[in-house]
């Protein structure tokens, strides 16, 4: 397996999490823990170098990690954050995660580091049914594709995807591994599953 040691994973809380109600998700509470803590936790596990993107309560998201917030204004969702490390960190390749996902795989760094061929751009988690766009890395080179696409208006992350040389990592032996949490009703299902 090659070495990729030149990676930061990114925890994305930037979001307005308006199907929460505008409560910042990252720090609701499942089974008293906030959901940040069981990412952060999953990636410490694995060894990872996790920074925060977060635009809102920067103090609390502090123990997690540096924090830092979008560039790029009028939240351009999980675009915003990935354009934001690409302008804020130096690291050559960027892993990012949803904050509003607790149960990520136990493998996911290296299965996705492990994707990486020499001319890879971005490499993409799918769960066996889809695509998990937001669970991604991304080489910083990027920067310029990444600004122009977002200075074009768009948002969508999968055309981009389209537009550079993409891995996809099949987690369908983890299928759950990639619930993520975006209501209120979501988030009560799944803390009573647990």
């Amino acid at each position: 397996m090659q070495s990729h040691p030149d990676i930061t994973w990114v925890i994305l809380a930037g979001g307005r999490a308006i199907r929460m109600n505008g409560q910042d998700k990252g720090l609701i509470k499942l089974n008293e823990k906030p959901l940040i803590a069981y990412v952060h936790e999953q990636l410490s596990k694995q060894g990872a170098a996790i920074t925060i993107n977060a635009n809102r309560n920067q103090d609390i998201y502090h123990q997690y990690g540096d924090v830092f917030g979008d560039v790029f204004e009028g939240y351009p969702g999980p675009l915003g954050g990935m354009h934001a490390a690409m302008t804020t960190l130096s690291s050559d390749w960027l892993g990012f995660v949803p904050c509003d996902c607790p149960n990520l795989p136990s493998t996911l760094v290296d299965r996705m580091q492990s994707a990486i061929k020499p001319d890879t751009e971005i490499v993409v988690a799918h769960d066996g049914e889809h695509v998990q766009p937001v669970v991604t890395l991304m080489k910083r080179s990027l920067f310029k594709k990444l600004d122009d696409f977002l200075r074009g208006g768009d948002r969508k992350i999968v055309l981009l995807y389209d537009m550079c040389k993409t891995e996809v990592v099949d987690f369908g032996d983890q299928h759950d591994a990639f619930i993520n949490l975006n209501t209120p009703d979501e988030l009560e299902r799944y803390g009573q599953l647990s």
